[in-house]
C-alpha cells in the first residue's frame, strides 16, 4: 500500500458540535431569501444541523432593501410553516427567527423612527454590510443600535474586503469591542485562502465573540463536514464563544 491509499484510507473526524450548542445565523425558512428554496429542503438541513449535535436553531432570513424585503411577519410566519413540519417529521430541535440585517440607509431609519428589530438572546442584532467597499455610516449605525439599547453582532467580519486592505479600521473594531461572529466553514477555505487566515487571526486575537453555520443549503453542508480537518477547530471549541448562552 502506497502511501496515497494510506491518505486516501484515512477517515475524517465526525464533525461534531455539541461545544457550540446554538447556531445563531442560517438561512432556513424557505422562499424567503437566498437559503432554502423549499420546505422539504428546510426540514432536512434542520435534521443534519441537530445530528451535529446542536440543541437550538436562531435562522435569520436576510432584510435588504433591494433584495429581500422581509417584515417580522412573513418571517414570523415562514418560521410558523417550519415549526409544525419538523413537529410532524419528529424532530425535536428549538428552532427560533431573528433577522440578518443589511447596512444602508433604509435600515438607519428604521433604527431612527424607534421601528422594532428582530432580536435574540440579550437583545441582540445580527447585521452585515456589503464585502468589496466600507459602508460611510457603519460606525454611525453601530452608536445608533447600541443607544436604541440593542447589542449588535457583526456578521462574518472576515468575509469583508475591505476590512483586509484596512487593517487599521478593523483594529478599530476590535479595540471599541465590537462583537464579531465569524462563520464555521471560514476555517475551511471554503470563501477563500485570505478568508481563512483572517479568522483564524480574529481567533488568536480573542475577538470572537459568537459563531455561526450561515448555512443556505446542503452543500454548505457537505463543506461544513470538513471543519474538523482544520487546525483551528479544537482551538474553537475550546474558547470561550457566547452561542451557548442563547
Amino acid at each position: 500500500m502506497g502511501l496515497l491509499d494510506l491518505f486516501k484510507n484515512k477517515k475524517m473526524e465526525p464533525l461534531s458540535l455539541d461545544w457550540m450548542a446554538v447556531d445563531m445565523h442560517s438561512h432556513l425558512i424557505p422562499g424567503i431569501d437566498d437559503g432554502a428554496k423549499t420546505l422539504d429542503e428546510s426540514v432536512a438541513m434542520v435534521k443534519r444541523l441537530k445530528n451535529f449535535g446542536l440543541r437550538k436553531l436562531i435562522t435569520t432570513p436576510h432584510v435588504m432593501t433591494e433584495f429581500y424585503k422581509n417584515t417580522p411577519e412573513i418571517i414570523s410566519e415562514g418560521l410558523e410553516k417550519l415549526q409544525k413540519a419538523l413537529i410532524k417529521e419528529a424532530i425535536d430541535i428549538e428552532i427560533e427567527a431573528a433577522a440578518e440585517y443589511y447596512l444602508d440607509e433604509v435600515f438607519m431609519e428604521k433604527i431612527n423612527n424607534g421601528e422594532p428589530l428582530l432580536t435574540f438572546g440579550d437583545n441582540h442584532v445580527l447585521i452585515e454590510t456589503g464585502f468589496i467597499n466600507k459602508p460611510r455610516m457603519l460606525q454611525e449605525t453601530l452608536f445608533a443600535l447600541e443607544t436604541k439599547g440593542y447589542k449588535p453582532i457583526f456578521a462574518h467580519p472576515e468575509r469583508y474586503l475591505y476590512l483586509h486592505q484596512d487593517p487599521q479600521l478593523l483594529d478599530s473594531l476590535i479595540d471599541k469591542a465590537v462583537t464579531f461572529q465569524i462563520n464555521l466553514l471560514s476555517l475551511t477555505g471554503y470563501y477563500s485562502k485570505p478568508v481563512k487566515t483572517l479568522a483564524e487571526k480574529l481567533i488568536d486575537r480573542n475577538a470572537v465573540k459568537f459563531v455561526g453555520t450561515d448555512c443556505h443549503n446542503h452543500r454548505y453542508l457537505d463543506s461544513l463536514e470538513k471543519l474538523p480537518s482544520s487546525k483551528y477547530y479544537e482551538k474553537l471549541s475550546a474558547s470561550k464563544i457566547a452561542n451557548n448562552q442563547l
